[in-house]
């Protein structure tokens, strides 16, 4: 009996893995790299191999690109994974390497998920990399910069592959859907839209969503129907893509903060509902929130940062969705109100300034004097009480140790509350300017 692409084999592969491009113009995506007159695609065409590594979230073609790499150049494929493998298997995949290298053919030695091996297993790959031995092309999700060792990094080319939009993955659900002529699918534009936009430019998503659905689709006259009874089915319970703790994370938790700092209350809103979508936990933004209240508008309006802390309440007390409502509330409140990072900027200075500068002793007059020694010691003796003072202020007092005194490290903005605290504190600086009470 003749099979299909999407009937069980004897080894059952994937359709993702089925529909792997076998010729460069297969390949669907990534033109900033692969387009007419781009190095890499000049590089593969007069068949000249560098290593290099491919950077890119999940299903954006990693795999494919080096397996297709492999093939134009005519090159030995090994490939490792990094959460499998280790210097052992480096070791082996090297001296087969040189089996062919002895035989004159070039070896591409692939390494899935290359961030996950340690310094170690990096270092094992370099004087095979310098040599000649292998050409090595490492794929990774997380930034290179972060994870992998400056001495692999400058022996090899980085390329930042893209994810796939909705006209890349209509394309490719389309060219599966047609690979096998004995079983004819009918998919309406509307399904392939939905399926294009859930598999959020992850083209083995893409894949799977569509395998899964031509298993679910019913067949009639022996076409199978993709109908929206069947996709709807196979959405239900469809969590967009978001990595934890990788790149993706970071990412959107940066356009988050950045749209609250930049006063775009919408923007805001949508990296928070889009973070909400991908499953991530809604205190750890609410955390973040609180941080954002502080750094980005500080005693600009202080009512942010108690916002801020009551969302978080909310959520702990409440979990979803109200919780979230509440989240959602404080972030378009800060993207709103008044900025500030006075208090972020003082507080910094004045932690790397302590850190750098001696112990300064607490100036006696500042000190308490809880026993008789203490006061002989004259511990406080001098200390002026504010409220004692005229305005309830100690005109020309010093708070400081005596090196460093009249430093400023708070400079509220012109905005929101932190103006108003400006024209106080440019007040009392009048005052001590003309006290004729001056310490040190």
């Amino acid at each position: 009996m003749n099979r299909n692409l999407f009937e069980e084999q004897a080894v059952y592969q994937p359709l993702a893995a089925k529909m792997r491009p076998r010729k460069l113009d297969d390949y669907i995506g990534q033109q900033h790299i692969l387009g007419q007159g781009k190095p890499l695609r000049e590089a593969l065409e007069n068949s000249q191999l560098h290593s290099m590594v491919l950077w890119g979230p999940p299903g954006v073609g990693k795999t494919s690109l080096a397996k297709l790499v492999s093939e134009i150049c005519d090159a030995h494929f090994i490939t490792l994974s990094a959460v499998l493998a280790g210097v052992k298997d480096i070791r082996a995949a090297v001296e087969e390497a040189k089996h062919h290298q002895a035989g004159g053919k070039q070896t591409l030695l692939f390494i899935d998920e290359v961030h996950r091996f340690n310094k170690a297993q990096q270092d094992a790959f370099l004087p095979f990399v310098e040599d000649g031995t292998v050409i090595f092309i490492g794929a990774t999700t997380e930034n290179p910069s972060f994870e992998l060792n400056n001495a692999l990094l400058s022996r090899t080319r980085v390329y930042k592959l893209r994810s796939l939009d909705e006209d890349d993955i209509a394309h490719i659900i389309i060219n599966a859907s047609k690979a096998d002529p004995s079983l004819p699918v009918k998919l309406e534009q509307e399904q392939l839209d939905q399926l294009s936009m859930a598999a959020d430019g992850d083209a083995r998503r893409a894949l799977n969503l569509l395998e899964l659905s031509l298993e679910l689709a019913p067949e009639q006259d022996g076409v199978k129907h993709i109908d929206a009874a069947t996709v709807a089915e196979v959405l239900d319970g469809f969590v967009r893509r978001f990595d934890k703790g990788g790149d993706l994370f970071y990412e959107q938790i940066s356009a988050l903060h950045k749209s609250v700092r930049g006063s775009s209350p919408d923007g805001a809103l949508y990296w928070f509902c889009r973070m909400l979508d991908g499953g991530c936990d809604a205190l750890y933004i609410a955390r973040r929130v609180v941080r954002m209240a502080s750094e980005d508008i500080g005693n600009a309006d202080p009512r942010a940062l108690e916002i801020a802390l009551n969302a978080w309440n909310v959520q702990e007390r409440l979990g979803s969705p109200e919780g979230e409502l509440a989240i959602a509330q404080a972030v378009i409140y800060m993207a709103s109100a008044p900025k500030s990072n006075a208090v972020y900027k003082a507080f910094n200075q004045a932690m790397a300034e302590v850190r750098e500068q001696p112990s300064y002793d607490v100036p006696v007059h500042l000190r308490n004097a809880p026993t008789t020694m203490m006061k002989d010691l004259g511990y406080g003796g001098e200390y002026r009480y504010a409220h004692d003072e005229p305005e309830a202020y100690a005109a020309g007092e010093n708070y400081f140790p005596e090196a460093l005194k009249d430093t400023e490290y708070y400079q509220p903005v012109d905005r929101g509350l932190e103006r108003k605290i400006a024209e106080k504190m440019n007040y009392l600086r009048e005052l001590d300017k003309n006290s004729k009470i001056r310490r040190y």
